[in-house]
């Protein structure tokens, strides 16, 4: 007997599988490895993969495909076959690595984003800024977490450097290894509540991981000695259920988090330059020369750091050419669509004639 409601799947979910008329059961993706799908009723796991129905319907954008933490309508057999993703509360979206545009769903329905940072390495404002982005875009809540804070000489400066480019944010310094200040982080997690660690490798996510489920299931590895930089553990996403009943989403360290459609969340992100920026003088102002410009007087003022307000316009110019990149491949893909179905349009025509 399955027992959705211990995955996250409350009235709301259940009302749209009643009313969308899926076909199949509902479950949820707990892990996805190379177009296979592990799902979960909340009393056991099945092996799962899409449909050939869903692939035609899909085609080649990776977005449409299930995504770890998606509710799916899925049709029982050896291995389940997925009809259909259930519409996403939240999603965290990300440019594919490389020099494609394709947009890539690295999670979807988490409630709360852990952003992890290493207290022993020199703090990235920047890095933060730009998970920050992800996540408000995505429309999930995030905490900031520094985590090695027995390895860091000063608890008191990071934390100020932390709180400076996230403000409103709340920010936890911690020791996975120790479990210093790790009480914190399970305030979080009510039941059914589901929440995500991301962060680079070899800032503790996995360890983290294990010290939130009370075990050791996440590989863990030291950093390397010659660089300090961190060693990939996790290599592949993962639902893990917490003792307290909310659901814990490890995920492999990211060197490249490519942004797309993210307006709102950058936005959110620099809600201290959006505070002055109502106040200039041009609707459209874009803090570049304008005259009336809030913004430029806070930083003469010294109000706003000259490096924050840098890093909102390349933030900024980054979406909008991944925008403007987005629209040159989804209009080729539909051409490249409208071909393929003509040509079977025809193809069958001429067999009929035969």
């Amino acid at each position: 007997m399955s027992d959705l409601t211990s995955v996250g799947f409350d009235a709301e979910w259940e009302h749209v599988f009643r009313e969308g008329g899926f076909l199949g059961v509902p479950f949820r993706v707990r892990e996805e490895q190379r177009g296979l799908y592990l799902l979960t009723d909340g009393e056991q796991d099945v092996e799962a993969e899409v449909s050939g129905r869903f692939r035609f319907a899909a085609g080649t954008d990776p977005a449409a495909y299930p995504a770890v933490g998606d509710f799916v309508a899925a049709v029982p057999a050896t291995r389940h076959r997925i009809e259909a993703v259930l519409p996403r509360r939240t999603v965290f979206l990300r440019k594919v690595a490389g020099r494609r545009s394709d947009r890539q769903v690295t999670a979807a329905n988490v409630d709360l984003a852990f952003i992890v940072e290493s207290a022993e390495r020199t703090l990235s404002p920047r890095r933060i800024e730009r998970y920050l982005t992800l996540a408000y875009e995505g429309g999930v809540s995030p905490v900031l977490v520094l985590n090695k804070a027995d390895r860091t000489d000063d608890p008191d400066g990071i934390l100020a450097r932390a709180r400076a480019c996230a403000p409103g944010v709340p920010v936890h310094l911690v020791s996975a290894l120790d479990q210093t200040g790790t009480e914190a982080l399970r305030t979080y997690l009510r039941p059914g509540l589901t929440a995500v660690f991301l962060g680079l490798s070899g800032v503790g996510k996995s360890t983290l991981t294990n010290v939130l489920l009370s075990e050791a299931v996440q590989e863990t590895r030291a950093v390397r000695g010659g660089d300090g930089r961190g060693r990939q553990t996790t290599t592949s996403r993962t639902l893990f259920p917490l003792p307290g009943g909310a659901l814990l989403l490890d995920t492999p360290g990211t060197r490249e988090m490519g942004l797309v459609e993210a307006d709102a969340g950058l936005q959110q992100t620099f809600t201290d330059l959006g505070a002055y920026a109502a106040a200039c003088r041009f609707n459209d102002c874009r803090h570049q020369d304008e005259p009336g410009c809030a913004v430029l007087e806070a930083v003469e003022r010294g109000e706003i750091a000259e490096e924050r307000l840098q890093a909102w316009r390349h933030l900024g110019r980054e979406i909008a050419f991944q925008a403007r990149k987005q629209d040159r491949a989804l209009r080729a893909e539909e051409r490249r669509l409208w071909a393929r179905r003509s040509r079977e349009g025809r193809e069958r025509r001429q067999r009929k004639m035969r």
